[in-house]
């Protein structure tokens, strides 16, 4: 399979044919992969209620962890209506169950694997021990798994048993986080399959501003897929030949295709998370206001307007949706602006009337240390780049058992991001703050505390990389999980 750059960027449809004839610019688009089109009809969009997650429960509770237990195991599940998908779930659901903590209160997930395949979770912004990271050999076998040879993990590598407990200190501010599979070479296809779900972090400040909380406070998972004739996920087979990603052709929240929703003429907090593979949005009501008031890893400073919220893989916002004033029976879609076909939407939330809301988005929403480029004690470029056939980070293709560097804990490091094509750049445990896009300043989209960022094809992007939390092996990689299945990883280690 030759990879070249108008098959990486562009996908099947206008929207894609207008990239390559210079009719709208790459940073535009959905991002670097393939259409894969359902062989099943596509359902009627805006039929089927908005699904929430159940929120997990503590299996126990001591003086100073809570306790919980998960399985990954296979079931079947009704996502096109009518018909019955097989999925791979935390619990047997897709996404998986919301777990909701408290800043500074440790909890303990067991997760027990019954799935026919090794697996590794990792909590995607969490401030983690490195052996509760989801490292991607640190694997939780299947009954009767014969595991490879040793050599073929890597030192770090560490096969479990059938379950495996990750310890969670959450000493971090309260966040929308999220949770996935992370096993080496395996990620895209089996968080395909529904190896996800949602972690939001609470903490007392959060607590004490007066958003929209309880059933006005929404977690939405947002991703993209296809499905066979018969119902079951339909994800390329590659042959093992390199893949730009997959784009699905439907778009499902919460795991439901084009939801919808009722709401009252209120404020909601929307926790908005794209859990796709390869796809970006840019998300905008087509009625009423948004405002975004934090970003991957916790609160802005101060609430910003926004006309539309951009998101690449991996990345989350929190924003307030505003329908007030809006009569009973308005309909407000939301709209996915770079998406063509049936992915230029994602959702509808359907107005029922007025109600009592004491809810307002204050000016001031927390202190956030802002970071300046005098702190940083070195500098370190990493290039994400395809070439030899692979997707590789400074032309070397992931080694588990390598690294390109070994931070020092307590310090900051400005860490400059290269690229050809879409690449957003997830960096495991560390936080960072974006210092710049080539020539100019951050946007809108890179305000706060983040753990992903959206590198754009041919684009420069600096951050200021924060080392706070544990000592040990963690990692960097692109969030197109084609591209990090297909060796675009690399190790670091904090000393």
């Amino acid at each position: 399979m030759s990879l070249t750059r108008r098959g990486l960027l562009t996908v099947t449809g206008a929207t894609g044919m207008a990239m390559i004839a210079g009719c709208g610019r790459p940073e535009d688009g959905p991002g670097t992969g393939e259409l894969v089109t359902s062989e099943l009809p596509l359902p009627p969009r805006f039929q089927v209620e908005l699904p929430l997650p159940p929120v997990a429960r503590p299996t126990r509770v001591s003086a100073t962890a809570d306790h919980y237990t998960v399985t990954q195991r296979a079931t079947e599940i009704e996502i096109i209506p009518g018909t019955r998908t097989g999925i791979w779930g935390f619990d047997g659901v897709f996404p998986g169950p919301t777990f909701r903590g408290r800043s500074g209160r440790e909890m303990v997930v067991t997760v027990r694997n019954e799935l026919p395949v090794p697996t590794s979770t990792h909590l995607h912004g969490g401030v983690t021990p490195a052996e509760s990271d989801g490292f991607p050999t640190d694997l939780i076998l299947p009954a009767g798994y014969s595991p490879p040879p040793p050599d073929h993990h890597g030192a770090g590598g560490r096969h479990h048993d059938t379950s495996r407990d990750y310890r969670y200190p959450l000493n971090q501010p309260a966040a929308t986080l999220w949770y996935h599979d992370h096993r080496m070479d395996f990620t895209g296809p089996q968080v395909w399959r529904g190896l996800a779900g949602m972690f939001l972090v609470t903490d007392a400040h959060e607590e004490s501003l007066p958003l929209p909380r309880d059933d006005r406070d929404l977690p939405l998972m947002i991703c993209d897929r296809a499905f066979e004739a018969d119902g079951s996920f339909r994800y390329p087979a590659h042959g093992g030949a390199a893949m730009p990603g997959a784009f699905g052709d439907v778009i499902l929240v919460n795991g439901a295709p084009w939801p919808r929703a009722e709401v009252a003429a209120v404020r909601y907090r929307l926790r908005l998370v794209n859990g796709s593979n390869a796809r970006r949005y840019r998300l905008r009501l087509e009625r009423g206001a948004l405002t975004r008031i934090g970003s991957d890893t916790g609160l802005l400073a101060a609430p910003a307007p926004c006309e539309d919220v951009l998101l690449a893989p991996g990345e989350r916002a929190d924003v307030i949706a505003d329908f007030t004033g809006l009569a009973a029976g308005t309909e407000v879609t939301l709209r996915n602006t770079i998406g063509a076909g049936p992915a230029d939407a994602v959702m509808r939330f359907v107005v029922t009337g007025p109600a009592a809301d004491d809810s307002r988005i204050p000016e001031r929403l927390g202190d956030v240390e802002v970071l300046h480029r005098g702190l940083a004690v070195t500098e370190r470029q990493f290039d994400f780049r395809f070439g030899a056939g692979r997707w590789q980070i400074n032309n070397v293709p992931y080694d588990p058992a390598g690294s390109l560097c070994a931070p020092r804990l307590g310090t900051v490091e400005l860490w400059r991001f290269t690229s050809d094509f879409h690449h957003p750049v997830h960096v495991h445990m560390a936080h960072f703050q974006v210092l710049s896009r080539g020539a100019r300043g951050p946007e809108p989209a890179d305000a706060g505390w983040k753990d992903t960022v959206d590198v754009r094809p041919y684009e420069t992007v600096q951050v200021l990389v924060r080392f706070a939390g544990y000592r040990g092996r963690y990692m960097l990689h692109c969030h197109n999980l084609e591209h990090e299945d297909m060796a675009m990883m690399a190790n670091f280690d904090v000393l």
